[in-house]
């Protein structure tokens, strides 16, 4: 089961709910939202922040940023099949790139058949860098700032005592000498594990109250005093193993299938311009859940892109191997800094609703079941670049896209996208010919 961080938050999931939704996207809207209030005891209220136009009010949007106008609006789909560390999670998307939901649930279908997703995280330790510059002797800096570590950390923890009660709080500090094209620089590093929040605001307002004292104990002068969004003491890893008749379809064997997929990982993890694409369609599914939660998508988006070239060459977030068994493993580490409490999280309606789907009771669950979602995500597009390719499934959801820009609308839009499909023509001049066809008829 999923594991707790020793922070204790009433559970939302009941007790045996399901992932496999046999048929889920052959439903309505409303259909869907029917079966999810069955499966996670939503209330009307919840339910009707999922419905058109209920979500995000006027009002709340102006509060949560400055100059607001209106609300933007993104589909919220729901990835099903998911189990993850022996519990089946539904897992709410928020995203408009077509074939994403449907390839994580496809993903997490064949991950099934090995005992789904086996996940694990690092304690939410977030990093605070303090830089000082015009330093009259910076190994003594060093020496000074590292004697007098304990006064400086109950300096951090006096600023928040209920995150230090909570089991949080300021763990270490560290101290690197940078040389620059400024000349030699200080940063200091201030470990604060942040519990169930992103830890942003914690961790700045930390470096900013101790960037004088810091300045007093060495004669530098204090910069920059801002969270570093490499995360890399807050590691989230997933692991799946899917057996190799699993992977079989239609005239692809389950060892050609692991193969290609082995290949294309090989590649990624040699060649950046690869990796790039890789890293891009693991984090289609992060971003996803991340967007969905209220949760600062462009911190990990950072974060994982700055630990994908840790090495010096930007590289493979994920591996895929097979075992001696023939089975394929896969493998995914990356920094996730992601909090239940604050923020957006906690004020958006909607990722509230999401975070109850989830059933997630803390920061670290949360973060176990969206690398599981990344995971998920990258194995999907693997396999059908290693197979028939990604236009096949892709470019068939894509038309129903291309046909509404063309101004398709109720019935017309599943007709064209489906004539499009059958020509093998996704266009929208085509789009627009079909729809006039239709009116001239």
């Amino acid at each position: 089961m999923i594991f707790s961080l020793g922070v204790h938050v009433t559970p939302f999931m009941p007790s045996k709910p399901t992932s496999r939704l046999s048929g889920f996207y052959t439903l309505t809207v409303q259909e869907r939202i029917t079966l999810m209030r069955e499966q996670v005891v939503l209330s009307d209220e919840e339910a009707d922040l999922l419905s058109e136009g209920m979500g995000l009010s006027l009002d709340r949007a102006n509060a949560m940023v400055e100059n607001a106008v209106g609300r933007y609006a993104l589909p919220l789909g729901i990835a099903t099949n998911f189990v993850v560390n022996g519990r089946d999670v539904l897992v709410p998307m928020v995203i408009e790139e077509p074939s994403v939901v449907a390839g994580a649930s496809f993903a997490a279908r064949l991950a099934r058949r090995g005992g789904g997703f086996v996940a694990e995280v690092d304690a939410p330790v977030m990093i605070g860098q303090v830089q000082l510059v015009d330093l009259p002797d910076p190994l003594a800096a060093v020496n000074a700032i590292l004697a007098d570590r304990a006064r400086l950390m109950a300096i951090a923890n006096a600023l928040d005592p209920v995150l230090v009660d909570l089991g949080g709080g300021a763990q270490d500090i560290q101290v690197r000498i940078l040389d620059t094209a400024r000349g030699p620089m200080l940063v200091v590093h201030l470990l604060i594990d942040v519990r169930d929040a992103m830890g942003a605001n914690v961790v700045n307002t930390a470096c900013e109250r101790l960037a004088p004292e810091l300045a007093a104990l060495t004669g530098g002068t204090p910069y920059l005093r801002i969270l570093s969004n490499l995360a890399d003491h807050r590691l989230a890893r997933a692991r799946v193993t899917i057996p190799e008749d699993a992977l079989a379809f239609e005239t692809f064997t389950g060892a050609q299938v692991a193969d290609g997929i082995e290949l294309a990982w090989a590649f990624a993890a040699a060649d950046p311009y690869r990796a790039a694409t890789h890293n891009k369609g693991v984090m289609n599914g992060v971003d996803a859940v991340v967007l969905a939660t209220g949760n600062d998508w462009r911190a990990v988006e950072a974060g994982a892109h700055a630990y994908a070239a840790r090495g010096g060459q930007y590289t493979s977030l994920s591996t895929w191997r097979r075992d001696r068994q023939g089975n394929l493993v896969g493998h995914l580490e990356l920094p996730l800094a992601l909090g239940t409490v604050g923020g957006a999280t906690r004020v958006h309606p909607t990722a509230r609703v999401a975070l109850k789907i989830l059933g997630v009771q803390n920061a670290g669950e949360l973060a176990m079941v969206v690398a599981s979602v990344g995971l998920a995500q990258n194995l999907a597009a693997l396999r059908a670049l290693a197979t028939e390719g990604i236009q096949k499934g892709h470019m068939a959801l894509h038309a129903r896209q291309v046909a509404m820009a063309a101004g398709a609308v109720g019935a017309d839009i599943d007709r064209v996208a489906q004539a499009m499909v059958e020509s093998r023509a996704i266009r929208i001049d085509v789009a627009r010919s079909l729809l006039n066809k239709d009116s001239a008829s």
